[in-house]
């Protein structure tokens, strides 16, 4: 009922938090992923590769990359920083910009598709930190996300591939790519416990 409410909302007049208050729902509370992150040439070639571990438990995140506990980041800033050389940052993994709180539209981009799902665009702000996000107004999953330094995008995560665990349907394949950085990284969840 819940979710049908949601997708109602979405699909109507939501406002920016309504909006990514359904998003943020949509991700779930007490989970452990696990999963790879793969560093790939613009070739294809590997170029390096790490197992991780995502765990939310009791509103908390922790992460461990190659077996070893990944501290979480101190400050917005240093959440924006690659994990052991990868594209990935911690925002990319925990989606913590979902829960800042200064969030507006992008009404240029209003009703622009990812995957032939029409999203509404939102823009979400912390300090210095700007990410916008592509939000599919049928469901309210985040579709792609761009963060910016000024107006010059510096990152792009967006999904690749949806499986199903459970009863849940998720992305199980996102690319993330640092802008000039000759690489991207792939994630895989491998695993939904």
């Amino acid at each position: 009922m819940i979710a049908l409410l949601a997708s109602l909302l979405i699909a109507t007049n939501a406002t920016p938090h309504e909006l990514v208050a359904s998003c943020r729902a949509m991700i779930p509370t007490d989970v452990e992923l696990s999963g790879r992150l793969v560093v790939r040439n613009r070739r294809g070639v590997v170029k390096a590769e790490h197992g991780y571990v995502l765990t939310r438990a009791a509103g908390q995140t922790s992460l461990a990359v190659d077996g070893r506990p990944y501290a979480p980041p101190t400050d917005s800033a240093r959440a924006a920083d690659g994990i052991l050389g990868t594209d990935v940052t911690w925002s990319d993994l925990s989606l913590d910009y979902l829960w800042w709180n200064d969030v507006s539209f992008d009404a240029a981009r209003e009703g622009e598709t990812v995957h032939g799902q029409v999203c509404a665009v939102a823009v979400l702000r912390q300090g210095a930190r700007t990410v916008r996000a592509w939000i599919d107004r049928k469901t309210g999953a985040l579709l792609q996300a761009e963060e910016f330094d000024g107006d010059r995008r510096v990152r792009r995560l967006w999904g690749a591939r949806l499986k199903k665990f459970g009863d849940r349907w998720m992305a199980n394949v996102l690319e993330v790519e640092t802008e000039g950085s000759g690489h991207r990284t792939k994630i895989t969840v491998e695993e939904l416990k």
